[in-house]
């Protein structure tokens, strides 16, 4: 199965590099199931029903959430009704939406995302761990679904690390999301996981991640709030990472970064 994952959408100018170029990348790079985490995609903060809809429109399977899940009100009584966009997992019972979804695909192979949200430097939610470990007790890699994808959301890269290694050999790529900084340190762990630990953003990089220079400027030099944070409106590198993995065995056969756009340094999967 070949996957794309797309780092946190912000604002119009990610929205608008993601829509642009996916059907393209969709046919060159035959991909069977594109996820973004699109947390950001309203503005800077939070997901409006319309926009996911138009994410879906434009070629995207699954959307991922964050710490900003709830900054577009209106997408509270909508999420239950819209199983491909999920929210963290380790949210408290009774919070609406899901952590998970089952994608099945048009040759019926099945493909499960999961998102979780880190403690560390994050709101105390529910251990990611023990809520990650109990979903993987109701779906085997290889045998229940020929692929799993996590999508941790968390500040430290420290607790992404471990979240990899525990889950090494269980899902087919555990990829970060929310520093909006793309990492350097893609490979397949020991048991055949793919891991990253921050897929980037797909924003505008002439930027405080994502945001217009000046306000964020201002925030650090006078530690005070000023003006709202604005995404900052230049053209988007679109980032994040593609694995191909093993019908047999949902283990990462290759990996490779996407950079396209903007100001980052271009890379483009060969395989």
């Amino acid at each position: 199965m070949r996957i794309l994952f797309l780092g946190d959408i912000v604002g119009r100018s990610g929205r608008e590099g993601v829509l642009s170029r996916l059907p393209t990348l969709r046919q060159k790079l035959a991909l069977d199931l594109v996820i973004v985490n699109a947390e950001n995609a309203s503005h800077g903060f939070g997901l409006s029903p319309g926009i996911s809809t138009d994410l879906f429109n434009g070629g995207v399977d699954v959307i991922t959430l964050g710490n900003h899940s709830w900054d577009r009100r209106d997408l509270i009584p909508h999420i239950d009704a819209a199983p491909r966009i999920i929210r963290p997992l380790n949210f408290p019972p009774g919070t609406p939406g899901n952590g998970s979804v089952q994608i099945e695909l048009a040759d019926g192979r099945k493909a499960l995302v999961v998102n979780a949200m880190g403690r560390l430097f994050m709101d105390p939610l529910d251990d990611p761990f023990r809520s990650i470990n109990e979903l993987l007790t109701r779906h085997r890699l290889g045998v229940t679904t020929q692929a799993i994808v996590v999508d941790i959301h968390a500040e430290a890269t420290s607790e992404k690390w471990a979240l990899g290694n525990v889950l090494d050999g269980r899902v087919s790529l555990v990829v970060g999301t929310h520093t909006h900084t793309p990492t350097a340190d893609h490979r397949i762990l020991p048991a055949g996981t793919a891991f990253q630990t921050d897929a980037g953003m797909c924003g505008d990089y002439d930027s405080v991640i994502g945001m217009s220079k000046a306000p964020a400027m201002t925030r650090f030099l006078r530690k005070m709030p000023g003006e709202r944070l604005q995404p900052a409106e230049g053209e988007a590198t679109i980032c994040g990472i593609m694995v191909e993995t093993d019908d047999a065995t949902g283990l990462a056969r290759r990996l490779a970064p996407l950079r396209q756009g903007g100001l980052l340094a271009q890379t483009m999967p060969d395989f």
